[in-house]
């Protein structure tokens, strides 16, 4: 395991327990990402470090009895947060990098990823690992519940022209990691954009 492994799974067991109680608000700006992908009964869709599992349900909603939620994440703490919270009924918990997902080739219709990409060790590569996963066409959505500019006062911080998140850097990004950018929202309520995994 990378020293970013340990560094992401330090910070987030040291969060779990309280995770869902530092962040009580932030189930309607979820339903509200997961209504925007357009997903379909019967689909099947990952929450790539899903956490505590705060989208799982609205996910589960999505697609239905008939569909396949997965929730993936690196830390077994937020994992068992996640079924200490029920929502391993709405999703099946699995304890797996981004970076080399145990799923076959084409195999997803989406990607949901609330907050991952400040996380991820090797944006670009892991991000081409995503869209390994997902059939040509499917959909990826990179998710926050508050904008970048929110995010980086609630931190401490300026924003600066090398952010990922701004528009023209991630666009550039997902464009060399197998994705076309469909849509961009930045607000101070929330951060949605979208992609489309390229044929």
């Amino acid at each position: 395991m990378s020293d970013d492994h340990t560094h992401v799974q330090e910070f987030f067991t040291a969060r779990a327990a309280g995770w869902d109680r530092r962040f009580p608000d932030d189930g309607p700006a979820y339903a509200a990402a997961v209504a925007g992908i357009g997903l379909r009964e019967g689909d099947r869709v990952l929450d790539a470090g899903c956490g505590t599992g705060r989208a799982l349900p609205a996910l589960r909603a999505a697609v239905g009895p008939s569909g396949v939620v997965l929730g993936a994440d690196l830390t077994p703490a937020m994992l068992r947060e996640a079924a200490r919270a029920g929502r391993d009924r709405d999703g099946a918990l699995l304890l797996t990098d981004v970076a080399a997902l145990p799923l076959r080739a084409s195999s997803l219709d989406a990607v949901f990823a609330a907050g991952l990409t400040a996380h991820l060790p090797d944006p670009a590569g892991n991000l081409r690992e995503i869209a390994r996963v997902v059939r040509p066409g499917g959909v990826l959505a990179l998710f926050h519940p508050i904008g970048r500019a929110a995010l980086a006062a609630r931190q401490g911080r300026t924003l600066t022209p090398d952010d990922l998140r701004a528009e023209p850097n991630l666009r550039a990004l997902l464009s060399r990691s197998g994705w076309r950018m469909t849509s961009y929202a930045d607000e101070d309520s929330r951060f949605l954009a979208l992609a489309s995994r390229a044929d």
